[in-house]
């Protein structure tokens, strides 16, 4: 798929300018979804505050395990960009390369804890359907709480509309993960 060519150039509000210098300062660059969502500047603030909010350093969620699931969302929905941000985001809160490698077959892999595997199958069933349905949420309850539960299917709810966006205007990847991108994005889309 081809990136979206923009034409013209936006001016951009202040605020979304002060997320672009945040961006250059953590990324050492303007990520390209940024640039795009930039140009409806009410719903990518309040985009971006939703995802501040879910990647809060308090969330009852484990970062690799947040991490994990946005990988594998992002790895369903085809998008290089957001398999490639999240890779490397994961490498940084603690996954190792090897569970980055064996996401796709994370059921029959020793290296994901239970925890862990009733979290991606969760992810795996919203992705597919849109919903989760009774098995995924009762294995989620041998492990984690309601408010653990409902912050998840937010996290992979807006993964969704990420890593969709994304592949529908043909973001590529930006290479912030050091593993080979083929060994990352696996062919069941």
């Amino acid at each position: 798929m081809s990136h979206l060519s923009l034409s013209g150039t936006p001016d951009y509000p202040w605020y979304v300018r002060v997320i672009f210098r945040l961006q250059r300062r953590k990324y050492g660059r303007v990520l390209e979804p940024a640039r795009l969502w930039g140009r409806t500047p009410r719903v990518f603030l309040a985009m971006s505050a939703m995802y501040g909010a879910l990647d809060r350093k308090s969330s009852p969620l484990a970062p690799a395990l947040r991490s994990l699931v946005q990988v594998r969302v992002s790895q369903m929905n085809g998008c290089p960009f957001c398999t490639d941000i999240n890779s490397a985001g994961a490498l940084r809160r603690g996954a190792s390369a090897d569970q980055l490698a064996a996401l796709a077959a994370f059921r029959d892999s020793p290296l994901f804890s239970e925890p862990e595997k009733a979290a991606l199958e969760h992810a795996e069933a919203m992705t597919q359907t849109g919903r989760a349905g009774a098995p995924p949420i009762e294995r989620l309850r041998k492990h984690f709480d309601d408010d653990a539960i409902i912050e998840l299917t937010a996290l992979i709810a807006f993964q969704n509309m990420s890593s969709k966006f994304n592949a529908a205007l043909g973001v590529p990847a930006q290479g912030f993960c050091e593993l080979q991108h083929d060994r990352l994005v696996p062919g069941d889309r």
